[in-house]
């Protein structure tokens, strides 16, 4: 497996048996930085991506051959959500670093199954659609945290759609889709400001409706508007055409969808923790297998990092984030105003650095992050305050002002981006314990071990295995 390696000083003065500790509850004490980085990582692939591309094969006319899928738990709820729908998803020996490609063949898409959506946002609003041209019921739930997740959208919108959708009034899990083998499409006006996920998981089975779909948004914001280019630009690899002849319309007909061989970028959301290291501990980190070019909201990190006084740097196929002297080294890391409403997925690492900011910051626009895994707003405010900072919550942002740090437990709240988060913090501030770190396991399974550098790169180049 391929490992965050580095050159120069361990993050942490502990030993190599306790890199990763945790105990029986995944509790995990943040490994304190001792100097600055010299570090090179790669990441495993995207989340967004893998469960995108894993809908469309399921809706393909032919196999696909996924190359470098994540495999995390979001993405094993994916694949058994479909294999449940009649998928069959076969694992084969690829050439990535973190795990084997994965072979899919449709087949007859059919119902009277449950499907587990875990926590995940992608199954619980992708695959819907697709049960719906399933034959038979089939039940959707989830952990306890995603009957809190906004489900309604969907619901409303398949039952506008003509399909049988029974959630008892919740507007949430659980729910049940009566598929009858087809849906039948047309007009379709939604309301997705709770999430820019239900635009995609509508428009990913939209070219297998009868009619396809027109699909308006008729709510006063979009957030995260770069997922649903992604979705767009998912759908025409795989020779889709989707049209948005306005703002917030897409028009999507009747089409065939191809397989093939699809290859995963890596995840450059969850690059956001190992680069903004580089600004707390100083020194340079690099991630490899940077895209030229991408829909991913990751590749924000390259312009907002440079806010927070950072240098970065690309080069073929690579990105670079140098912290100078970093925080510890004595380098103030300045506050900044951002909206960031086209990528909030990246603002609990951004607001981790702000917590550690010399002057006071403002992140607007993320308001839909109370209806992500936790609410994001509040989780961050409340542990941070409980670390002795200080945070105020807005209606769609927070509010930082610089104040001293301690060290004490930090809740993840079921969330892995508040694990990560906590991580970035603890790089400063002694004492630092992540309440649960295997929340990680969901986008991340590796997180741990990269952060802790289990293999070390001595300075003749040669690895030492620790």
């Amino acid at each position: 497996m391929q490992v965050f390696r580095y050159s120069g000083p361990e993050f942490s003065p502990y030993g190599d048996d306790e890199l990763v500790a945790t105990d029986d509850t995944g509790t995990w004490s943040a490994p304190t930085a001792s100097g600055p980085l010299d570090a090179r990582l790669q990441l495993p692939g995207s989340k967004s991506l893998t469960n995108r591309e894993l809908v469309l094969s399921a809706l393909a006319a032919e196999p696909t051959l996924i190359r470098r899928p994540l495999h995390s738990r979001d993405s094993a709820l994916m694949i058994e959500a479909l294999r449940n729908l009649g998928t069959t998803i076969e694992e084969v020996e690829g050439d990535g670093e973190f795990g084997s490609d994965l072979l899919v063949t449709p087949g007859e898409l059919v119902g009277s199954s449950t499907i587990d959506c875990g926590l995940a946002g992608t199954v619980m609003r992708f695959a819907p659609p697709v049960a719906a041209l399933s034959l038979g019921p089939v039940v959707f739930d989830g952990d306890a945290s995603a009957r809190r997740r906004p489900m309604r959208t969907m619901i409303d919108a398949l039952r506008t759609l003509g399909v049988d959708v029974n959630d008892d009034g919740r507007g949430a899990l659980p729910f049940s889709v009566y598929g009858t083998g087809a849906v039948e499409g047309g007009e379709l006006e939604i309301d997705a400001s709770a999430s820019s996920q239900f635009v995609s998981g509508l428009l990913l089975s939209a070219p297998r409706f009868t009619k396809g779909l027109r699909l308006r948004h008729v709510g006063e914001h979009l957030p995260s508007m770069p997922h649903i280019e992604m979705t767009i630009e998912c759908l025409a690899a795989r020779g889709v055409t989707v049209e948005s002849p306005e703002v917030g319309v897409w028009t999507v007909a009747p089409q065939t969808i191809r397989g093939g061989e699809i290859a995963i970028e890596p995840d450059l959301s969850n690059a956001a923790p190992f680069l903004a290291a580089a600004i707390v501990a100083g020194g340079t980190v690099t991630v490899d297998g940077w895209p030229d070019a991408t829909t991913q909201v990751g590749a924000h990190l390259e312009h907002i990092l440079p806010l927070f006084g950072a240098t970065v740097t690309r080069g073929d196929g690579w990105l670079t984030v140098d912290g100078g002297a970093g925080l510890l080294g004595g380098k103030d890391i300045p506050g900044i105003d951002l909206d960031l409403s086209a990528g909030g997925e990246l603002a609990p690492a951004i607001v981790g650095l702000a917590a550690l900011a010399s002057t006071p910051s403002r992140i607007t626009g993320i308001g839909h992050l109370r209806g992500h895994e936790t609410d994001r707003l509040a989780a961050l405010a409340a542990e941070i305050n409980g670390l002795g900072g200080s945070v105020t919550e807005l209606d769609d942002g927070l509010d930082i002002t610089p104040a001293p740090l301690t060290g004490g437990l930090w809740h993840t709240y079921e969330d892995h981006r508040m694990a990560t988060t906590g991580a970035i913090i603890g790089l400063a501030v002694p004492g630092v314990v992540i309440e649960d770190i295997t929340t990680t396991s969901k986008t991340l399974p590796q997180f741990a071990e990269l952060w802790t550098q289990r293999t070390l790169v001595s300075p003749s180049g040669q690895t030492e295995t620790l």
